[in-house]
């Protein structure tokens, strides 16, 4: 019993010798391999946006004059069927990805977020109005949902942005509101309303730094989803229209026709997808992993075994 104190006490001083993020970073690495490679390739994709007119060896629309050109030391992915080349425009697809990604999951969050959290603690008939709403829309499949708003307002890459992040935002309120509920039953929510503070002084004060790891777990398994929609919005042509690079759109349109001729025209951007959405979600399991309170150490945290008591 003794030597589980001590072992206890020694995690504790060691995470009170690191910031927060030393100590995420740790536990990810020591007990997460498949999180840690999803944060490998998240990070990789995060620089090679922002890094895309360095990285990039031509133009995203560069013409090169060798049309259908096969993988080779000079065009490492081969071109497609106007020679542009193609590493070129995975990599400014990969910024096309990553603005989409970042911008319509931090939109989903905060709407997520206001729904949920005052839904959640007012309760009552607004509560019951609120999630039928939500029941309604959930129940509409979203890609219709996401192709008549988009044949309404024109397709572009801040209309994906607008409409991704709405829809997602509000089916995404079911969990901060859940979180809201269970919290707002404790006792320093009562003792909150106890002393007088008003409702809006509760929700930003007490109930919102409770229901951030929430938050967090909702934006990371969102930025997968938003770009695999994205992707798929593309290749039917509702999303951002060309000559902008897109994964989704580079394996759309006259490039099918080339599948048989250059099969390089349609490996590359589909790997580029499936690669990015595997690695984000690893990573986003993985946060949660380490997020989530019930899965702190003990048997509910993957790794870690139970020391049995000395008798």
């Amino acid at each position: 019993m003794a030597s589980m104190d001590d072992s206890s006490s020694v995690r504790t001083i060691e995470r009170k010798k690191h910031s927060w993020l030393v100590w995420f970073v740790i536990r990810l690495v020591r007990e997460k391999p498949l999180g840690t490679a999803g944060a490998v390739i998240t990070l990789f994709l995060l620089l090679t946006g922002i890094l895309a007119n360095f990285l990039a060896p031509y133009g995203m629309n560069e013409v090169t004059g060798d049309i259908l050109a096969a993988p080779s030391a000079k065009y490492w992915l081969g071109t497609d069927n106007q020679g542009r080349d193609l590493l070129s425009r995975v990599i400014f697809g990969a910024r096309t990805s990553v603005i989409v990604g970042l911008a319509a999951s931090t939109m989903a969050t905060i709407t997520s977020v206001i729904i949920g959290m005052i839904s959640g603690y007012i309760g009552s008939k607004f509560d019951l109005i609120a999630q039928r709403f939500v029941d309604a829309v959930m129940c509409v499949p979203q890609l219709i949902v996401i192709m008549a708003v988009i044949a309404l307002v024109g397709p572009g890459m801040w209309q994906v942005i607008l409409v991704l992040g709405l829809l997602y935002g509000i089916t995404g309120s079911r969990i901060i509101r859940a979180s809201v509920i269970s919290i707002k039953s404790n006792m320093y929510v009562e003792a909150a309303l106890a002393i007088g503070c008003s409702n809006s002084r509760i929700m930003i004060r007490h109930i919102l730094p409770n229901i951030m790891a929430s938050t967090i777990i909702l934006f990371t398994t969102q930025v997968p989803g938003v770009i695999l929609t994205e992707a798929s919005l593309s290749f039917l042509g509702f999303g951002i229209p060309p000559p902008a690079p897109s994964w989704g759109g580079m394996l759309s349109g006259n490039n099918r026709n080339y599948m048989f001729l250059a099969p390089w025209m349609l490996i590359w951007p589909g790997f580029a997808i499936s690669l990015v959405v595997y690695g984000i979600n690893m990573f986003g399991d993985a946060v949660r992993d380490i997020l989530d309170p019930r899965l702190r150490g003990g048997a509910g945290r993957y790794g870690s075994r139970v020391k049995k008591k000395p008798k």
